[in-house]
C-alpha cells in the first residue's frame, strides 16, 4: 500500500486525464511508476556498465571521433 499526496495541480491534471479517458486516476498512477522505474533503472544499469568500461581501462570515443 502507498499513499501520495500530490500537488493540487497535479491533483487536477490526473483528474482530468481520468475523466476525458474514463480510466481511473491509479491506472495513470500505476503506469506513471512503473514507466518512471524503468526508466531509471535503465538509466542506471547503463552507468554502472559505463562505469565498469571505463574504471576498466577501456577507451571511449566521442561520436566526432568515431565518424572522422
Amino acid at each position: 500500500m502507498l499513499a501520495l499526496r500530490l500537488k493540487p495541480e497535479t491533483e487536477s491534471h490526473l483528474e482530468r486525464l481520468a475523466l476525458k479517458t474514463g480510466r481511473t486516476k491509479t491506472f495513470y498512477a500505476i503506469r506513471a511508476i512503473e514507466q518512471q522505474l524503468d526508466d531509471m533503472e535503465d538509466y542506471y544499469l547503463a552507468e554502472d556498465a559505463y562505469n565498469e568500461w571505463v574504471e576498466g581501462g577501456k577507451k571511449t570515443y566521442s561520436i566526432d571521433e568515431v565518424f572522422t
